[in-house]
């Protein structure tokens, strides 16, 4: 996903995601003067997205071996209301209440995130029961409950319901649909212009246009997994399978096909201008493109972000400073995915990067643990306190069960 939850992002949805996108509500902005709640990742105007940088920071900072403080920890559970749901910000102070706007996409981000680091499953899990309640007809789930299903929230949703151990088949409509087939809905058909990507929503006409963003998210959705979702180890060559009744993971197929013919062209994707901009050019769209990596990845295709990855390091880590938390976190899951160093992704150290736009973690190890690189070790970083007896025992286990470094985000409880 992009890191579309920032005040000015979420005003021009529309633009970005190529469709009519529902317009979200949510609680009034903090004043220019307001000091930011304590914990809270990045200092800019939280409104939109301060569930969602908390959570990705989150994402990031576990697959990196990096302990989140137990203020930050404290300040995303206080965020949730008592029904499991979140919105994109509240003043915690006060309860939620029928006014409060519940927000799909931050719950399910938010449930994601305590589950990888381990710590208040209870919230997670209340969190997961909520976006339950609220799945559509169609099977899917719009931005916020009772709107129209997107493949954006369909995905983050199924990622979070998988990641609390959810089977995802199983969450289904009184008529028997599921979240994949909403997704699948979305599919534009294998020969048609545009084959395997996905659309963010038909349009007024019920035709689908394709999305790059809303494709990137659906191969995850479709694999029942998460944003962090790490590399396959299974490497096959993209393909794009005719027919109706295609299962899940070759509807995911298809959509890393399109994505991978789409970055053959360039290594980076593209977004239209901003309503106003003196540029009217497509701009190169930083965020999405990560996000791309980390689908292909997923999905057994890594060798077709490679070039992607080259570009990012070259042009993206001034993009991810400025963009905050979410931006940087983005690139780092990114790194992650493909097995380059985010502690050196084009001269800069993401992690320590991402760690100083919060409060300073309780744990961090070293090196980088990518997917092909060595165990951490127990050192510690020059900004960080030394790597937990939690951490070490937790390193052992795994070690000793022949499963290595992969403590990504997403493991078995991803797959439906």
């Amino acid at each position: 996903m992009t890191v579309r939850r920032s005040a000015a992002a979420l005003a021009t949805t529309a633009v970005l995601l190529g469709a009519a996108a529902p317009v979200a509500v949510a609680a009034p902005s903090p004043s220019p003067s307001a000091e930011l709640p304590a914990g809270l990742y990045g200092t800019t105007d939280p409104t939109y997205d301060g569930v969602w940088r908390q959570s990705l920071a989150f994402l990031a900072q576990k697959i990196e071996y990096v302990t989140p403080s137990t203020a930050s920890v404290d300040w995303l559970v206080g965020q949730q209301c008592d029904s499991g749901a979140f919105t994109s910000y509240r003043d915690a102070a006060k309860p939620c209440d029928a006014s409060t706007v519940m927000d799909t996409n931050a719950t399910a981000v938010a449930v994601q995130a305590l589950v990888e680091i381990n710590q208040h499953r209870d919230a997670a899990n209340n969190g997961a029961d909520w976006l339950k309640s609220v799945q559509n007809e169609d099977g899917g789930w719009g931005y916020n409950p009772g709107g129209p299903s997107d493949a954006n929230s369909t995905s983050i949703v199924i990622g979070a319901l998988a990641r609390t151990g959810i089977p995802v088949s199983e969450v289904t409509t009184a008529d028997g649909k599921t979240p994949y087939t909403a997704l699948q809905s979305l599919a534009i058909p294998c020969g048609d212009e545009d084959g395997g990507a996905f659309a963010y929503q038909p349009d007024k006409k019920g035709e689908l246009t394709a999305n790059t963003d809303a494709t990137a998210a659906s191969v995850l959705g479709l694999m029942g997994k998460g944003i962090a979702s790490g590399t396959s180890n299974a490497v096959k060559a993209p393909s794009c399978t005719k027919g109706d009744d295609l299962s899940p993971e070759q509807t995911a197929q298809n959509g890393s096909f399109f994505l991978a013919e789409t970055l053959k062209k360039s290594p980076y994707l593209e977004q239209a201008p901003m309503p106003g901009a003196e540029n009217t050019e497509p701009q190169p769209d930083y965020g999405n493109t990560a996000d791309a990596v980390v689908a292909l990845a997923a999905s057994g295709h890594t060798d077709k972000a490679e070039a992607s990855v080259a570009w990012l390091r070259k042009n993206a880590t001034d993009w991810a400073k400025q963009g905050g938390p979410a931006a940087t976190a983005q690139l780092i899951l990114a790194a992650h995915a493909t097995g380059a160093d985010a502690r050196s992704f084009g001269g800069v150290n993401l992690v320590k990067q991402l760690n100083t736009m919060g409060p300073a973690p309780a744990a961090t190890a070293l090196p980088s643990p990518t997917p092909t690189g060595p165990q951490p070790s127990s050192g510690t970083d020059s900004d960080d306190s030394g790597l937990s007896l939690g951490w070490l025992i937790g390193i052992g286990l795994v070690a000793g069960a022949g499963i290595g470094f992969l403590l990504s985000m997403r493991r078995k409880k991803q797959q439906p």
